[in-house]
Parts: C-alpha cells; structure tokens; sequence
C-alpha cells in the first residue's frame, strides 16, 4: 500500500533536498522503498512470501541515520515511529513491552487517517457550522413564544397561511443578510454562547497483562462506551472562535471511524516504517551476567516483532511481517554481529555512515532546503533584522565545529546547531530593541572568530558551551 511509486534514483534525488552525503544509505532506503511498491505487484500468491529487507545503519550520532529514515517515510506518507531500543532496558529485566511499539505506531496511523478525512469533510463541516451559528445568531421562535416588539398588523382579508408564508419570508431574508455579514467578517467580534461536548479526562489506568505493561491511557468513560450520558456545556466566545469550534466537532460527527481504523491497520501493515535507534546499547558484551542478561532478553523480545507476528491493539490485531524495521547505532564498543544470530538474520542489509567533515557540514549550513544558515536569516527578518552570512563566515563556523568535535564528544551536525546558538546569542537576544540604524547585520569569518575563538581554544570551555 505504498503512496507512492518513486523510483530509487528518484528517492535519492529526494532525499539529497535534505541531507548531505551518505550515498549508500540512501541507495539502501531507497531500494527498500522501492521493494515495497514491487511487492505489491508480483502476484497475489506470492506478495506474502516476500518480506521486507530490513536495514542496519552504522554510524556516530549526528550523521543523518534518523533524518534518513523520517523523510523516507514522508516521502511515503507512511506511518512512521522512532523509538530507542534502549528504552525496553530502562525498567530492568522485563523492560517496556517492545509490542508497544507496534500499538504506538497504530496510533500515529489513526491519527495519520482522522486528519486525512477532517480535511476531506473540512468543506461540508463549515457549512453545517455555519448554519449553526446562524441557528445562533436568528433563533427560531416557539409558537407559544409571545411575540417581541410590535406587531406589524396584517389586512383582516389575508388568509392565516399567507402570515405564515410572509414571515418565513422576512426571516429568510434576514438570514441571508446575516450570511452575507458573516462570510464578510463583520460578525467575527460578535460574542455568542454555544454548547459545547464536555469531555473531562478521566483517571488514567494501566493495564497489566502476560506480555508486560501496556500503558494505553484509557480513561473510565471510554472503557464504558455510551453508558454514561454525553454532558454539553455553555461557552461564550467571538463568532470567529466558534465557528471553528463548532467546524471541528462537526467534522468529528462525519468521519467515519471504522473506516479509518481498517485503513490505518492496513497503511501500518503493508506501509509502517519502525526506526531502532540505539540498538547497540542492546549488545551484550564478553560477560555473561548483570545487564547483559536483560540486553539479550530484549533482543530476544524483539526477535517475533521484526520476524513478523500479530500484535493486539485496542483497535484489533496487526500484523508485523512486513513492516520495515531500520535500524541504527553507533556501534563504537561492539559490532552487529555481536547481536544474537537469530536477530541479525533479520536485517540482511547493513550500510555505514560516513563521519562529517567540514565540506560536508559547509554544505550542510547553506544547501538543503531547510538549511541552518537560512532558517535563522528567516527567524531574524521577523524582527526586521537582515543578516547576510559571507562565504568565509560560514567556512569559519564549518572549522569550528570540525575542531570542536575532534577534541570534545563528536556528536556530527547537531554540533552546527549550538556553534550557531552561541554565535547569534547577542543578535538574538537584542533583536527587538535593535535600533533602525543597525537592523542589517553583516557576519564574515572575523565577526564568527570574535565571537568564538576564545571558547574554542579553551577546551575546558568548549565542552560546556559548545
């Protein structure tokens, strides 16, 4: 059920808009991607046979392993969960139910698939609201209601039925005018009382059971269904809010909800990306007791949910046998072949990332389309700030951060976002009291070296602020 049919050299093409380098890495994702459209077109009788390939990336921190595996998954509007393998080892030897991850990702597909069907039904939701608001603003009367204000006198010959006819006349007249101030805006201020549902969050429960702890975050309304009677309350907010409000509660009403969950369960089953980060924190070392024991355990937990089972979730089973599983470690004290056989068999694909270098992190401050250097030009023109960055300015910050991570924890490209922090620190803090006069900011290699050199060639400074 992949969205979309994009072949590898074109994922790659993708992928290269926002992340620099690692080639093989994204030659594997995408041949994965690309596996999973194939799959879904070799015959019938066989499409159950294939399973997913799934992949090992080995790297530091900060090379791109997750922002690979995130926008691969958006590039294939799929469901996608990053989860640290490290988690299932937090609680001790029994750790997190690893299913969880399976139910969490089942979540993120339901809402995946409300949100789709709210903007289908977002057209029909806002006409339904505004005539409620209308409702609102011209209310009907009741016939026993008295009358207000004077009564306008009608000829004593003019049948009873043609009042009627007249004053539903004017009333639709006066609707229609209250339409017209409406959709102009002129109503927007106006404040009015709506009802409103009230749903107040119940008493969160745990559920225990033989697979371990599954923190579904039910509460005791939803666990009785329809047996308590829904309350409605009062609001008093501007027709601009409660048009809104009102919109969204109706497209509530519209969706269909079993018809998102079966299609949320299939996106999952045939589409769902799970990203293992940390998975060579699971490793077990030479000994064989203590912490080790419970590492090995975990893998033996994850073993059934990347070999393909079926996992129940409060909106039914799922299947696991061909989700993609990607996962990533640094794998500096241990190797994937320390993993268990069993485990291993399991991601026959295994690529390495490459360290940065300050090219690679030059390249990364100016050419992807959502590059550092231009998301904080853009954050500063909102306070009427220009910054320009000149070459030599941003090969500067790029040997900077090179150092910084050779002589302190190398931690990649996250290691751009506090050299950047700590360069604009002054520019960010005054920018809205920056006079006129000076609101265009010139930053070259000397500006970026007065700035930083100090902290840099103090080491013992540079862990602590860089």
């Amino acid at each position: 059920m992949s969205s979309t049919n994009l072949t590898p050299r074109e994922t790659v093409s993708q992928l290269d808009k926002y992340i620099i380098g690692q080639h093989d890495a994204k030659r594997a994702v995408a041949v994965a991607l690309r596996n999973r459209w194939r799959r879904q077109n070799v015959p019938e009788e066989l499409r159950e046979e294939i399973a997913p390939k799934n992949i090992i990336m080995i790297g530091p921190t900060g090379v791109g392993k997750t922002e690979i595996a995130r926008r691969l998954a958006k590039l294939d509007k799929s469901p996608f969960l990053k989860i640290e393998a490290s988690k299932f080892t937090e609680i001790g030897y029994v750790g997190r139910d690893v299913e969880s991850m399976v139910r969490d990702l089942v979540e993120l597909a339901i809402n995946m698939g409300k949100s789709e069907e709210q903007e289908n039904v977002s057209t029909k939701a806002m006409e339904i609201a505004e005539e409620r608001i209308l409702d609102i603003l011209l209310p009907l009367k009741r016939r026993d209601q008295e009358p207000e204000g004077p009564v306008e006198e009608m000829p004593p010959d003019i049948p009873a039925d043609a009042v009627v006819v007249h004053e539903e006349s004017r009333r639709n007249e006066t609707r229609e005018k209250l339409r017209r101030l409406f959709r102009s805006g002129k109503l927007d201020d106006r404040v009015v009382e709506i009802e409103v549902a009230d749903n107040p969050t119940g008493p969160m429960i745990e559920i225990f059971s033989t697979s371990g702890v599954e923190d579904m975050g039910m509460n005791i309304k939803e666990m009785f269904g329809n047996m308590f009677p829904q309350k409605k309350k009062e609001r008093k907010v501007k027709v601009s809010e409660a048009v809104e409000i009102l919109a969204d509660e109706e497209a509530q009403r519209l969706i269909d909800m079993e018809k998102v969950t079966r299609a949320a369960i299939e996106k999952v089953e045939q589409s769902g990306i799970i990203f293992l980060d940390e998975i060579d924190k699971i490793v077990g070392g030479d000994n064989s007791h203590g912490p080790d024991v419970s590492r090995e355990g975990v893998q033996r937990d994850l073993l059934p949910i990347v070999e393909g089972s079926t996992v129940n979730t409060k909106y039914g089973m799922v299947k696991t046998d061909h989700i993609l599983f990607i996962a990533a470690g640094a794998f500096s004290i241990s190797k994937p072949s320390d993993l268990i056989p069993e485990l291993q068999g399991r991601f026959p694909i295994r690529v390495e990332l490459d360290p940065l270098e300050k090219e690679d992190f030059i390249r990364i401050l100016t050419e992807p389309h959502n590059a550092l250097v231009k998301q904080y030009v853009e954050m500063m023109a909102t306070e009427g700030i220009t910054l320009k960055f000149q070459d030599d300015a941003i090969a500067q910050i790029a040997e900077v951060a090179a150092i910084v991570n050779e002589r302190t924890e190398n931690i990649g490209a996250r290691r751009l976002y506090t050299v950047m922090e700590t360069l604009l620190e002054e520019i960010s803090f005054d920018a809205p009291d920056i006079a006129v006069s000076k609101k265009k900011v010139n930053i070259d290699a000397e500006y970026v070296r007065d700035k930083l050199e100090g902290i840099v060639e103090d080491e013992d400074l540079s862990r602590y602020v860089l």
